[in-house]
């Protein structure tokens, strides 16, 4: 799969676009409070470099050098610093805690969901949100992104299971128009999750 991203993320066209997902910018937008947030499996950094503008202490991690190298070039043209590591969801580790999570289209094999999820929970500071946005399991045989296999795309109860310790703000399913680069393009089933850290 590093193979994958770097083939990916190696041409000069930023792979989702520069600018932030539409959701997660609606969020951030919202929150007065700034503090810090972590980006995991961030690719060109379009999300945590957002961040860093509105003044958040900008932490992500991806397995992908390319992505790394574009991250931190939009970073140095946007002026803002962004703490950017070459990791996995099982090597990554911080002494940091975070105000915000955010998993934007970070679609990882079933068996390792809730794993994962679980990690991001331990690494919120109480109270901490979690902001997440990706592809339903009606997404399936749609050409506007997303894997290609059921077990990776989302539903709710699976969702709702992976967060149960947690209390979810909000957790929706819907149909929208995206519009993010070259690969996140036309009609598409996503699902939104937020959750605090209780």
């Amino acid at each position: 799969m590093i193979e994958f991203w770097n083939d990916r993320y190696e041409k000069a066209a930023y792979a989702y676009g520069k600018e932030p997902n539409v959701f997660f910018k609606s969020i951030i937008d919202s929150i007065d409070n700034k503090g810090t947030a972590l980006f995991p499996a961030e690719g060109e950094g379009r999300n945590a470099v957002y961040a860093a503008k509105l003044g958040w202490d900008s932490y992500a991690f991806d397995t992908s050098e390319k992505g790394k190298e574009k991250a931190l070039q939009l970073a140095q043209k946007q002026n803002v610093i962004i703490n950017y590591s070459i990791d996995s969801f099982e090597s990554y580790n911080s002494n940091v805690q975070f105000d915000l999570i955010v998993l934007c289209y970070t679609h990882v094999p079933s068996q390792v969901r809730s794993k994962y999820f679980k990690k991001c929970i331990e690494l919120l500071k109480p109270n901490g949100k979690i902001v997440l946005e990706g592809f339903s399991k009606k997404q399936l045989g749609l050409n506007s992104g997303g894997p290609k296999k059921l077990e990776m795309l989302f539903s709710e109860d699976e969702l709702r299971s992976d967060f149960s310790s947690t209390q979810i703000i909000e957790l929706t399913e819907c149909e929208v128009d995206l519009n993010e680069g070259d690969f996140h393009k036309g009609k598409a089933q996503i699902i939104r999750l937020i959750t605090d850290k209780i």
